[in-house]
């Protein structure tokens, strides 16, 4: 079973991802999902993957994401492996990835 997060941190991480950088969200739906992804949303994460729901042509779907580097177990891998998910987003895609 994977390692879960305390509610607060998972609640933080989702706030900030899908306030902070939707269209991190996206371009990660797109290159792990489907091309043509239309919106996407950060739902969950645990030690082993990240969750997202995207849409395309109106209809939901889940996209669970392993974390790239394998299972984490603190709060600081959690921001390193999006980081990495958003990294290879934007090389599967042919996007320039800003600064962090």
């Amino acid at each position: 079973m994977p390692l879960s997060f305390a509610p607060e941190i998972v609640g933080a991480v989702l706030a900030h991802m899908n306030g902070d950088h939707p269209d991190d969200n996206l371009l990660i739906a797109r290159a792990f999902g489907d091309p043509d992804a239309e919106t996407a949303m950060m739902t969950d994460l645990n030690g082993d993957e990240g969750v997202w729901i995207f849409t395309v042509g109106g209809d939901q779907r889940l996209l669970e994401v392993p974390w790239p580097n394998g299972p984490i177990s603190e709060r600081p891998g959690i921001r390193r492996e999006v980081v990495v998910l958003y990294e290879r987003a934007c090389e599967r895609l042919g996007v320039a990835p800003r600064p962090h």
